[in-house]
């Protein structure tokens, strides 16, 4: 599949997931599963209809596996369930596109404000349709720092912010708004939740790497704990520190 036909399929896809998780917000939990809401559903079947019956393979957040294809999608319909329940307008769907050779290409998109971020495999980053990059900050001082969970230990950084969608983060240190992303104490992320911010974060000149020195390149339900950094120099800075 060429890669503007599987960005086409994307963006359809999110376009697919605005009209379908309105109606839901506000409702609450599922009750199917844990930290589930009922917008999280409408948003799944909304976005798994749209990629099965485009030819790919889907890993999603909250159905699991549908379909078959060549390409894999690893896919959050609504990262940040809990900000999009409470009409707080920071949450996204995150569509990550992955081959036997790794990720493919990579679309976040920020349902509240309808700005969009994608990435090809060697194409660059953009949001909107603008090539964007890292901010370059290369020293703990004064950096603009964001996290899943709160941090224990304060280690120099300028300030912190806990905004609750990992896709959009990693986005925001691809274009420069952020300085870093990461996880703190105990918690952990998914696959659904980075890998599509993650390859736009590369496209853009990020550093991303991961706690545990693990792979974070995978299409299965299980945890990792990863960095996000404007520059590899802040990437390892923090790094050294250990998770905070």
């Amino acid at each position: 599949m060429e890669l503007n036909t599987i960005l086409e399929h994307l963006h359809a896809c999110a376009d697919a997931v605005k009209g379908a998780y309105v109606a839901d917000q506000g409702r609450g939990y599922s009750g199917q599963r844990a930290t589930q809401y009922h917008l999280d559903l409408a948003a799944d079947a909304a976005a798994v209809s749209v990629l099965t019956q485009a030819g790919f393979r889907v890993v999603s957040e909250e159905s699991g596996i549908t379909g078959e294809g060549d390409l894999t999608v690893v896919l959050d319909p609504i990262d940040g369930s809990t900000n999009c329940d409470r009409s707080i307008p920071f949450f996204a769907t995150s569509i990550a596109v992955l081959d036997s050779d790794g990720l493919v290409a990579g679309l976040v998109a920020n349902q509240s404000s309808g700005v969009r971020y994608w990435a090809t495999r060697g194409g660059g980053a953009r949001r909107d349709g603008q090539q964007i990059s890292t901010s370059g900050h290369k020293e703990v001082a004064g950096a603009l720092v964001s996290f899943s969970g709160l941090p224990e230990r304060h280690i120099g950084w300028g300030q912190i912010r806990a905004l609750g969608s990992a896709s959009l983060e990693f986005c925001l240190v691809a274009d420069g708004s952020l300085d870093l992303y990461t996880v703190a104490q105990r918690s952990t992320l998914n696959p659904w939740d980075y890998l599509a911010g993650m390859l736009i974060a590369q496209e853009a000149g990020a550093f991303v790497g991961d706690y545990n020195g693990e792979n974070l390149v995978i299409d299965q339900a299980v945890v990792r704990r990863p960095l996000v950094a404007a520059s590899q120099e802040l990437g390892l800075s923090f790094m050294g520190h250990g998770p905070l």
